[in-house]
């Protein structure tokens, strides 16, 4: 039987969601307030029409304050093979030296985006909205690059999971 928590607390939460796995992003930025980026697993599709996606940004972060002043982003979804990456910009490289570990390309808003990321959703940030400790960036898709299908990189149980591109294709024809 579940076990139910009446006394909901920070950390009975982040516990509970530690079960919900999902897909790895490492979101960058350029621009007049410098660049940056970090890893983020808070992000998802809004509209198709036009292309819009949302991506939450802790307020307290290293990254925060180029985001704040900067007017684009870029998504770049990771496959399994970007993991050290994911580690790199998650905090295991000081933030000065987590872009020297790839090469960046641009796209139109001046964002680097990884060559060979799953997908790569180059965005202009059109909204903004406080939302507890972070900040929820509505962010309309410009350009996008796609690589060729491989495994995604998927974070679940406090550790990265690989979900196989096979399964995921045999997911979507079920879907």
């Amino acid at each position: 039987m579940p076990t139910s928590d009446p006394a909901l607390t920070a950390p009975a939460y982040r516990e509970a969601m530690t079960r919900v796995a999902s897909a790895v992003h490492l979101v960058t930025t350029d621009g007049p307030g410098g660049r940056a980026g970090f890893t983020a697993t808070a992000v998802c599709s809004v509209s198709d029409a036009p292309p819009t996606l949302l991506v939450c940004l802790n307020r307290s972060g290293s990254a925060y304050p180029a985001f704040r002043d900067n007017d684009g982003l870029c998504v770049n979804t990771l496959s399994a093979e970007h993991a050290p990456l994911a580690e790199a910009f998650g905090g295991g490289l000081p933030p000065g030296e987590r872009f020297a570990a790839a090469r960046w390309e641009r796209l139109v808003t001046g964002a680097p985006v990884l060559p060979g990321a799953l997908a790569a959703f180059d965005c202009r940030i059109v909204g903004r909205n406080r939302a507890g400790t972070h900040e929820v960036l509505i962010c309309e898709v410009l350009a996008l690059t796609r690589a060729e299908p491989a495994d995604g990189l998927l974070y679940a149980g406090r550790r990265y999971r690989v979900l196989p591109e096979q399964d995921a294709e045999a997911l979507s024809r079920t879907a």
